[in-house]
């Protein structure tokens, strides 16, 4: 996992990156259950170096559904993976599924 993509631990946590990043927040949520997890190693990677290409720009977090279920809720994620853009703590675009890295750099170009 990258040095630039934090992982809370609890929704507290996930609350508290969202209030001090000062820069859109790119929450992707993932599972821990057998179909979730190859899928969401591939976005590990993908979000890891968006995050290393965006240092400065975007706060990239990795929410882990089951530690995180308030946030989980609060966005509507229904599956993993999946990616949330936030800005000042609002959601202003969703993604689902597996993307790639020119997916995703579309998706935040669009959205930043």
């Amino acid at each position: 996992m990258a040095k630039r993509v934090h992982q809370p631990r609890e929704d507290a946590e996930f609350e508290f990156i969202l209030r001090m990043s000062g820069v859109p927040v790119l929450a992707y949520f993932i599972g821990t259950w057998p179909k979730a997890i190859e899928p969401c190693r591939t976005m590990d990677l993908v979000v890891g170096g968006i995050a290393d290409e965006y240092a400065g720009r975007l706060t990239a977090v990795r929410t882990d559904i089951s530690r995180c279920p308030a946030a989980t809720e609060r966005y509507g994620i229904t599956g993993a993976p999946s990616c949330v853009l936030l800005k000042e703590g609002e959601a202003v675009a969703h993604g689902a599924g597996i993307l790639t890295t020119a997916e995703l750099r579309e998706f935040l170009e669009g959205h930043l």
